[in-house]
C-alpha cells in the first residue's frame, strides 16, 4: 500500500469499528447500544450442503435440525470462512452462508468485519466492504461503476480507483431482501471496474467473476432465497445452525449480569421444549430474555411464560409499552391499548396473514402501505421474526399446508383459547372469550385427527397445539408407561402411538439408535413408527414380524436424499426373495449411503441374492458389510456375491450357518443325579437310577437339569441333536438348582428361555410361565437337530430345526438379556441331548 492508501485504509478501519463495536439487539433503542464483545456468543456454523432452495418453514427447520441424529459435520469458525477445507487445493472465492430468520447471519458478518478493522484475523485481505441487500435496494434504478458504488458507501477509499491489486472481500448481507433483478441469464456481460451500469449488473458479474475476479464474495442468505445465485458461482456452502445448548447459556449469562438471574432463566427455557428448540435461534434469545426480564421485573414472583403463544403475547405488550412511552410521549402508568395501537396490531396481524397464505415470508413498505400501516410506527415491531403476529388459523389449514408454513399460526391461535392469555389481551380482543367446554373440543379434535396416518412435523405440530393448551396428559401417560417398562404395542390407541412417536422425536437422547424391536410387531406397528425411522442413521429391526411388502416402504427411505440410514438390521424377519427383490430398489438408489445391512435368516435363496448382487453393482461404493447367514443362497447365489470383477468390494460378506459358530462344554457339577454322561461328556441321557456324581452346590438337586460351562459370546450358533421329550434352553447362571420351585425348571421363572421338542413332532417356547406353542410344527416330523442363534446385544434368541444342514426357522423370542448367558438341557426319562 502507498502512504496515501494505507492512510485511507485506516480511515476506514477506525469507521468501520466505531459501527461495528456497538450493536443493537433486535429492535434499536437509543441509548440502549453495547458493545459487540459484551454480548456476541459464537453460533455453530457447519460446512455443507447445496444452495437449493428449501421450501419448509424456517422454523420446520429448527425443528428438524433439532431431531437430526448427531453425525460427523465440519464445525467452521468464524476466522475461517474463507480457509478451504482439508483435501480441497483449490481456493475458495464466493462463500454463501445460509441460516432462517434472527439465526445471528448479520451480526456474524459485522464480528467478522470487526475482528478484520481491529487488526486481530484475516489480516490477508487489504479491504472489506460490507453491503446489506436493503441498503442496495434503494440504487436500484441508478447507475455506478464498481469503484464509484464503493465510493459511495465507503468514503474513506474516494483516493482509490483501481482495486485490481489488492485482495478486496465484498460482503452482501440478506440475499433474501433483494429486489434487485439478479438476471445472471440476460444480463450484459462487464468487466470494466470503472464502466457504469445498474446495481443489479455490477452484482452479476462481480458473482460471476466477470467484474473483479481476484476479489472474494460473502453472501448470507435466508435459505428460501438462496437459489438465486447459480450453483456454479458458489465456491462453499455453509450454514449457521444456530446455539448449541451451551452457547445458549452462553448468551443468558452474558445478556444477564446476575447470575441467578441467569440461572433461573436456563432452568424455565429447559422446562418447556418449544422455548428449549426456538432458543437455537439468536433472536428469539433476545426475545425471550426481554420478557422475561420485564415479567421478574414488573411481577413480583410472576408466573414465567412456558409456551410461545404467552411467549409472543408478553413480548407484544413490551413492545407496545416502548411504542407508547418512545414515540407516543406517553408514560409507562397509560393504558399501552390505545385506539391507535389497537389499529396498528390489527393491521400487522392482517399483514401477516395476507403475506402468509401467499407464502411470503418478508414484508416491503408497500405491503405495510397496502395495509394502512404507518410504516415509522411499525418499525417498533420489526426486526424480530414474523412468528408473533400469526393468531388465527384453523387445524384442517395446518394439515394441509405442504411445507409447514400455517404450524405455528395453529399453535397461536389455540393457544389464544386459554384464559391466561387472553387476559393479557383484554382490550384487544373484542370477540366473545371461547368458553372452557370450547377448548376441550378443540382439544379432542386434534386427537382425533391424530388416528390419520400423518408426517412427523405434523403430529409434532399437533402435540405443540396441545402444549400450548396446557394438555400434556396424552403424553404424560404414554411417558409414564414407557418409564415405568409398562408400555404395550398392543393396547395402545391411534393417539397413543402419536404421544409416542411424539416423545421419541422429541427426546433428548441420540436418535441414531433406533431398536424397533420395543415396540413392534406387525408390518402396522413400523408405519405408525417410520416417522422415527426417518431421522435415524441406525435401525434395527430384527425379529419384527415383518413381511415383504415392508421392504418396499424401506426401499423409498433408503432412496430419499434427506435419508439418514447408514445401518440397518432385518435379521429374523421372513422378508424371502420377494422382499430382498424391493429392497434392492432403494439400495441402486445414488441416494443409498447404507454401510451395513444385515439380512440373517430372512429365507433368501439363490434368487434374492441375485436382485442383491445386481443392486450393488449399481451402486457400489457405500456398503461394507452384508450378512446373509442363516440363508439358502446355494454355491449361485454365493457366487453372484462373490464373482471377480465385480464393482462391490464388500468388506465383510457374511453367508452359511458357521460364521458363529461356538463349541460347548457339559459343566459336570450342574448335572443332576438322574441324568447320564457318555461318549466322553458329550451326550446325555434322561435315566431312572440315580448316578454316583459328588454333591456340589451347583447341581440341579429336583430337576433333570444340565448347564453348559461356558458363557456365550455376543452373537453365536450351536446345534444339537435330540431324541424323545427335552428343553433346550438358555439361562443365566443364577437360576436357582435346589428345590423344585419354578425358579429352577428352564422357562419357569424370569432367568431362562427354553425350546421344548419331543418325538411327535410337537414344539413351544417358554418363559416366565408362558407357554407358546409353534402351530406351524405341530403335524410335521421331528427333525432331531436343532440350531440355537443368540444375539445378546440384539435381544434376540432364535430356534431352527436343522434338515440336511438347512436351518429351518423355528421361533425367535425378543427380550433384553441383562447377565451372561448359558446353555442348559432339560429331560424326559430316555430321552438325550448330544452336543454337535
Amino acid at each position: 500500500l502507498k502512504h496515501e492508501q494505507a492512510g485511507d485504509l485506516c480511515n476506514l478501519k477506525a469507521n468501520m469499528k466505531n459501527t461495528f463495536q456497538q450493536i443493537f439487539e433486535g429492535v434499536p433503542k437509543a441509548g440502549k447500544s453495547m458493545h459487540l464483545s459484551q454480548i456476541y456468543t459464537e453460533v455453530y456454523i457447519t460446512e455443507g450442503g447445496t444452495a437449493e432452495v428449501n421450501q419448509e418453514h424456517e422454523v420446520r427447520q429448527i425443528e428438524t435440525a433439532s431431531r437430526k441424529p448427531h453425525r460427523p459435520e465440519t464445525a467452521i469458525k468464524l476466522e475461517d470462512i474463507f480457509k478451504a477445507p482439508p483435501g480441497r487445493d483449490w481456493p475458495i472465492r464466493t462463500v454463501m452462508t445460509m441460516g432462517v430468520a434472527g439465526i445471528g447471519k448479520t451480526v456474524l458478518t459485522q464480528k467478522f468485519t470487526l475482528d478484520w478493522a481491529e487488526d486481530k484475523t484475516n489480516q490477508n485481505i487489504q479491504f472489506i466492504f460490507p453491503f446489506t441487500f436493503r441498503e442496495l435496494n434503494v440504487l436500484r434504478e441508478k447507475k455506478f461503476s464498481l469503484v464509484e458504488l464503493i465510493h459511495h458507501f465507503f468514503p474513506e477509499t474516494k483516493g482509490i480507483f483501481s482495486f485490481e491489486q489488492f485482495q478486496v472481500l465484498f460482503i452482501f448481507d440478506g440475499l433474501d431482501e433483494s429486489r434487485l433483478g439478479l438476471d445472471f441469464n440476460n444480463n450484459p456481460i462487464l468487466t470494466d471496474v470503472t464502466e457504469s451500469s445498474s446495481v443489479d449488473v455490477l452484482l452479476t458479474n462481480l458473482i460471476r467473476g466477470k467484474l473483479l475476479p481476484s476479489a472474494l464474495l460473502w453472501i448470507t442468505t435466508r435459505p428460501a432465497a438462496a437459489n438465486q445465485i447459480p450453483a456454479q458461482c458458489v465456491g462453499m456452502v455453509t450454514e449457521i445452525r444456530g446455539f448449541t445448548n451451551s452457547q445458549k447459556e452462553e448468551y443468558f449469562k452474558k445478556r444477564f449480569k446476575d447470575e441467578e438471574q441467569a440461572n433461573r432463566i436456563i432452568s424455565h427455557i429447559k422446562t418447556s421444549r418449544s422455548l428449549h428448540i426456538m432458543c437455537r435461534i439468536p433472536v428469539f434469545c433476545w426475545i425471550t430474555a426481554t420478557v422475561l426480564e420485564d415479567v421478574m421485573k414488573t411481577t413480583e414472583g410472576g408466573k414465567l411464560p412456558k409456551t410461545l403463544t404467552e411467549m409472543y403475547i408478553q413480548f407484544l405488550v413490551v413492545q407496545t409499552k416502548v411504542k407508547k412511552v418512545k414515540y407516543d410521549g406517553g408514560s409507562e402508568t397509560d393504558p399501552h391499548w390505545s385506539p391507535d395501537n389497537k389499529k396498528m396490531i390489527e393491521s400487522l396481524g392482517k399483514l401477516a396473514f395476507d403475506q402468509l397464505q401467499k407464502g411470503n415470508l418478508i414484508f416491503y413498505e408497500s405491503d405495510l402501505t397496502e395495509c394502512g400501516i404507518d410504516i415509522r410506527a411499525a418499525s417498533v415491531y420489526s426486526g424480530v421474526n414474523e412468528k408473533h403476529r400469526f393468531f388465527q388459523s384453523a387445524v384442517d389449514m395446518a394439515l394441509q399446508s405442504p411445507n409447514g408454513h400455517l404450524d405455528l399460526f395453529l399453535r397461536f391461535f389455540l393457544g389464544l383459547s386459554l384464559q391466561t392469555n387472553q387476559t393479557l389481551l383484554k382490550d384487544l380482543l373484542t370477540r366473545e372469550e371461547p368458553s372452557t367446554e370450547t377448548t376441550d373440543e378443540a382439544v379432542q379434535y386434534i386427537k382425533r385427527k391424530m388416528s390419520e396416518k400423518l408426517a412427523a412435523d405434523k403430529i409434532i405440530n399437533l402435540f405443540d397445539c396441545l402444549s400450548e393448551m396446557n394438555d400434556l396428559a396424552l403424553v404424560e401417560e404414554v411417558q409414564e408407561s414407557l418409564s415405568s417398562g409398562r408400555l404395550s404395542t398392543d393396547k395402545l390407541s391411534s393417539a397413543q402411538w402419536s404421544a409416542l412417536v411424539f416423545i421419541l422425536l422429541s427426546s433428548e437422547k441420540d436418535l441414531n439408535l433406533f431398536d424397533l424391536k420395543k415396540f413392534i410387531n406387525s408390518d402396522d406397528d413400523f408405519a405408525r413408527l417410520l416417522p422415527v425411522l426417518d431421522v435415524s442413521s441406525k435401525a434395527l429391526l430384527s425379529v419384527c414380524n415383518l413381511s415383504p411388502s415392508t421392504c418396499a416402504t424401506l426401499s423409498t427411505v433408503l432412496s430419499s436424499q434427506s435419508s439418514h440410514l447408514r445401518e440397518l438390521d432385518l435379521s429374523n424377519n421372513d422378508l424371502r426373495d420377494k422382499g430382498v427383490t424391493l429392497l434392492c430398489g432403494g439400495l441402486r438408489s445414488v441416494h443409498c449411503t447404507l454401510t451395513t445391512l444385515r439380512l440373517s435368516g430372512c429365507l433368501i435363496t439363490e434368487e434374492g441374492c441375485a436382485s442383491l448382487a445386481s443392486a450393488l453393482d449399481s451402486n457400489p461404493i457405500h456398503l461394507k458389510e452384508l450378512d446373509l447367514s442363516y440363508n439358502h443362497p446355494g454355491e449361485e447365489g454365493v457366487k453372484k456375491l462373490t464373482v471377480q470383477g465385480s464393482t462391490w468390494k464388500p468388506e465383510k460378506l457374511r453367508y452359511g450357518n458357521v460364521n458363529y459358530s461356538c463349541q460347548l462344554t457339559i459343566d459336570t457339577n450342574t448335572v443332576n443325579k438322574k441324568l447320564q454322561l457318555s461318549e466322553n461328556n458329550r451326550k446325555v441321557t434322561g435315566v431312572d437310577e440315580s448316578q454316583s456324581y459328588p454333591d456340589h452346590e451347583q447341581r440341579f438337586d429336583y430337576w433333570p437339569q444340565v448347564l453348559c460351562k461356558e458363557s456365550l459370546p455376543d452373537r453365536c450358533y450351536w446345534e444339537v441333536i435330540w431324541s424323545g421329550k427335552v428343553e433346550i434352553s438358555v439361562s443365566y447362571s443364577g437360576v436357582q438348582r435346589k428345590g423344585g420351585s419354578n425358579d429352577c425348571e428352564f422357562g419357569f421363572n424370569n432367568m431362562s428361555w427354553s425350546l421344548s421338542c419331543s418325538d411327535e413332532g410337537r414344539y413351544s417356547v417358554c418363559h416366565q410361565s408362558k407357554r407358546e406353542f409353534i402351530s406351524s410344527c405341530s403335524s410335521s416330523a421331528p427333525y432331531h437337530k436343532v440350531g440355537v442363534y443368540v444375539d445378546y446385544s440384539g435381544g434376540t434368541l432364535s430356534f431352527y430345526r436343522v434338515s440336511s444342514e438347512i436351518p429351518i426357522h423355528l421361533h425367535t423370542l425378543k427380550t433384553e438379556f441383562t447377565q451372561p448367558l448359558y446353555p442348559g438341557f432339560g429331560f424326559w426319562t430316555g430321552s438325550s441331548v448330544t452336543l454337535c
